[in-house]
């Protein structure tokens, strides 16, 4: 543990250093404490979400096109930032490292850089369900993948936050890059800007790679659940494989309707 510490200040102090808006007041006691809430939470969003469809029912749908352009593109900047400094922390700690020390996430738990990502990613998933409300508003279809990823991604991230899961860093920085990409192209879509045909099929695929590397990485950090950093529980590993495996089957179901399909295309997940 000694020779894991030293190696955390380490890179802290000459490979990562910190910028000085990341070295704020640690939010963290406050967070758990307080992760039941994320239940409350969910509770209201989905009660927003009905009463919301029910106004609008007979309503016509906003544009809405200036907001969610600064929206998306908002969340787009602060995913982007998030992927550069986690992946950067992430791939030093693989290549000097290696594999499991990335997956036994435990010992780097108070580097300052992890503190301040890992509590900003849990307030996100909050502000993220705002995505839902442009939906709404605009009368677009709202379907079920959508609205299941926004809540459980909150409860889940609250989880994992409270009882530092081991593999927390690879679900905080795969989730990062992919929404850099995924909200890169609400923004273009928004603003009405030219993008690659494909670039929504390709956003889907990386979404369903992140549940199939989600559920790998679950898996050795049970497998090296006695090794240090690695206390993971039984309750870690069956609430991790629930997620990433009800992920993996409704974005491959969602992928199958709206890209693989030669007629009747389905909605399209974005906005």
């Amino acid at each position: 543990m000694d020779t894991s510490m030293n190696f955390s200040r380490g890179l802290k102090k000459d490979l990562v250093q910190p910028y000085d808006f990341e070295m704020f007041h640690d939010l963290r006691p406050f967070l758990e404490e307080y992760w039941v809430s994320s239940f409350l939470i969910v509770l209201v969003y989905l009660l927003l979400i009905i009463v919301g469809q029910t106004y609008m029912r007979t309503r016509k749908g906003f544009s809405l096109q200036g907001p969610l352009i600064l929206w998306s593109l908002f969340l787009a900047v602060f995913s982007i930032l998030g992927t550069l400094r986690m992946w950067k922390f992430m791939g030093t700690v693989l290549f000097t490292k290696g594999l499991k020390q990335t997956v036994c996430f435990g010992i780097y738990i108070d580097d300052a850089i992890v503190k301040f990502w890992s509590c900003v990613f849990l307030l996100s998933k909050i502000v993220e369900l705002g995505d839902t409300a442009f939906i709404i508003l605009r009368k677009r279809p709202l379907i079920f993948v959508h609205w299941y990823h926004h809540s459980t991604v909150l409860l889940y991230t609250s989880f994992g936050y409270k009882n530092k899961v081991p593999s927390g860093g690879w679900f905080m920085t795969m989730n990062l890059g992919v929404h850099s990409v995924m909200y890169t192209y609400y923004t273009l879509k928004a603003a009405k800007v030219r993008h690659p045909s494909r670039l929504p099929m390709a956003i889907t695929s990386l979404q369903i790679l992140q549940m199939v590397l989600g559920t790998i990485f679950g898996i050795l950090n049970y497998i090296w659940r006695q090794d240090k950093g690695c206390h993971s529980t039984t309750e870690h590993f069956f609430w991790s494989f629930m997620l990433y495996g009800t992920y993996f089957i409704l974005f491959a179901h969602f992928f199958h309707r709206a890209y693989l399909r030669p007629k009747g295309k389905a909605e399209s997940k974005s906005q």
